[in-house]
């Protein structure tokens, strides 16, 4: 298969309606969204219709198999009290997400097997994941925590530096200068490498570009940035450059473009930014062409600020799909964008977790 696929476009009906061959080809794909935020502390249970982006009715609408919740942390004072007051949030989060995945069709995610045992049959994954490492404070045993309440990955930075990296927006409000560490700490590193241990895959997302590369160079599984966006189409320091593009690429990970709208364009004459599927897809097709389609992948940030036209829930998820079939992206390469790229990542950091220790 090519980089970038050549299969005829799959047109829309008239008034925007999908195709019956869109929707045919969504629904027989393993689809996944690899960054969802849970609003907090108030939750409203996902497992009936809500004002939330997600909820579990919305993934069956819209042909979403399976969800990636982040239990999102934001960046506080780099102090004991402070650390204390986001490892128990954390913990808390993470254990409501638990507590209404299991049941009826829906199950808990926490392997790679467990994912791919979805395809062809019914049923709704849920994997869990932690953004910002602020969460460990400088106690490393907090990862071994969130391994086993399900947590696929941990987000090393938010906005604002932690003990373990630089993030690309610091934020002065905390006493933030530019640079705290020139990327990665020692505890960083630490960090990472406990992370390989456990299987739990590192996502650069919100690192800065120092601390970026240097968890590409470090990190012995694949890393990835489950919800950003492609710098040389819009210049924003959430987004990755060519060159960090290039480093996933040679080190096997993954980018997985997201639909937040300043990540995907900037504001127009009037100061308003609207994006849609048409943004997200233009941000795909650049990756793809620079990378391979083998490190690129789809997420949506949904209430977290994602959400564009054509996208704007898990309602609409199928729109995307038809965006990118019109654009010449055949069922293989819709797999591997939705889910197939991201269970490789997952095989290979659980490989990495399996092998003896090096040394």
């Amino acid at each position: 298969m090519t980089d970038r696929p050549t299969a005829p476009a799959i047109p829309t009906a008239a008034g925007g309606a999908l195709s019956p061959e869109a929707l045919a080809i969504h629904a027989a794909t393993l689809t996944l969204d690899t960054h969802v935020d849970i609003p907090w502390p108030e939750t409203p249970d996902p497992r009936g219709a809500t004002a939330r982006c997600v909820d579990y009715p919305k993934m069956a609408a819209g042909g979403l198999r399976s969800v990636i919740f982040a239990a999102y942390l934001p960046q506080g004072p780099r102090t004991p009290e402070g650390h204390a007051a986001a490892a128990a949030r954390c913990e808390a989060m993470l254990r409501a997400i638990r507590a209404t995945a299991a049941g009826g069709d829906r199950r808990i995610v926490t392997r790679a097997a467990e994912l791919e045992a979805l395809r062809g049959r019914p049923g709704t994954g849920v994997l869990l994941a932690v953004e910002n490492a602020y969460g460990l404070g400088d106690d490393l045993s907090g990862l071994a925590l969130w391994r086993g309440l399900g947590a696929c990955y941990v987000t090393l930075t938010h906005n604002g530096h932690n003990l373990l990296a630089d993030s690309a927006i610091p934020r002065p409000d905390l006493g933030d200068g530019p640079v705290l560490h020139g990327g990665l700490s020692e505890f960083g590193r630490e960090a990472i490498a406990e992370m390989n241990a456990l299987g739990l895959l590192v996502d650069v997302s919100h690192a800065s570009k120092a601390s970026m590369m240097q968890a590409v160079a470090l990190s012995r599984a694949p890393v990835v940035a489950t919800h950003t966006c492609v710098r040389a189409l819009r210049d924003h320091p959430r987004n990755i450059d060519d060159a960090q593009m290039d480093a996933l690429r040679a080190s096997g990970g993954l980018m997985q473009i997201t639909a937040v709208p300043g990540f995907l364009r900037g504001p127009d004459a009037t100061g308003r930014i609207r994006a849609t599927v048409a943004d997200i897809a233009d941000h795909v097709d650049y990756a793809v062409k620079r990378i391979g389609i083998a490190h690129v992948g789809l997420s949506s940030d949904f209430d977290g600020g994602g959400g564009v036209e054509g996208w704007m829930s898990a309602a609409d998820s199928a729109g995307l799909t038809a965006e990118l079939l019109s654009r010449g992206y055949d069922a293989e390469a819709l797999d591997l964008l939705w889910s197939g790229n991201f269970l490789r990542v997952m095989r290979a950091a659980e490989a990495v977790s399996a092998a003896p220790p090096q040394g």
